[in-house]
């Protein structure tokens, strides 16, 4: 048996947190849920709703599943505390003000939209890992594809001056 450090979950928890801005949020008996976020404060914060990202009703315990930034594999998976941050707290206009500056293409009216129309979500870990190195789950994880109305209208799109054919070369 090799000699292997145990990992410090805390600090690969921080890490993994802060490194990437993706995790699934995983409830009871539903599906995982990739959502982007904000860390602060051993806090993941998600905005969800009208015009974001899509995050169903969270019970008061969920999982949250990590990835690793350099393989985008399962890197940890974890217990968190899932809370509704109020519109008009102190708390709710940091973690506001962090979601807005970590948000891709964010308007100018994006905090006033949060608080008549979304919901920002606290989740706090807390515990020892469920899955972390060395010790993860031998289930593959594979789940069918969520049903959507998106489709697509032809199998070969158009392209400018059309498709080259295999095997000829074109010149210039």
């Amino acid at each position: 048996m090799s000699d292997v450090p145990p990992v410090n979950a805390s600090a690969l928890l921080a890490e993994a947190m802060s490194k990437s801005g993706m995790l699934w949020v995983e409830a009871p008996d539903a599906r995982p849920w990739g959502v982007w976020h904000v860390w602060a404060d051993g806090t993941a914060y998600v905005v969800s709703g009208p015009g974001e990202q899509s995050l169903p009703w969270l019970p008061d315990e969920v999982r949250i599943i990590l990835r690793s930034k350099d393989t985008g594999g399962r890197l940890l998976t974890t217990r968190a505390r899932a809370t509704i941050v109020q519109p008009g707290t102190p708390e709710w206009a940091t973690a506001a003000e962090l979601l807005k500056a970590a948000r891709l293409n964010a308007v100018d009216d994006s905090l006033t939209r949060w608080a008549e129309q979304c919901t920002i979500t606290a989740l706090r870990p807390f515990d020892q890992p469920v899955e972390g190195p060395g010790h993860y789950d031998s289930a593959s994880h594979r789940a069918e594809p969520v049903e959507t109305t998106a489709t697509t209208a032809s199998w070969r799109p158009w392209h400018w001056r059309g498709r080259h054919r295999r095997g000829s070369r074109r010149r210039s």
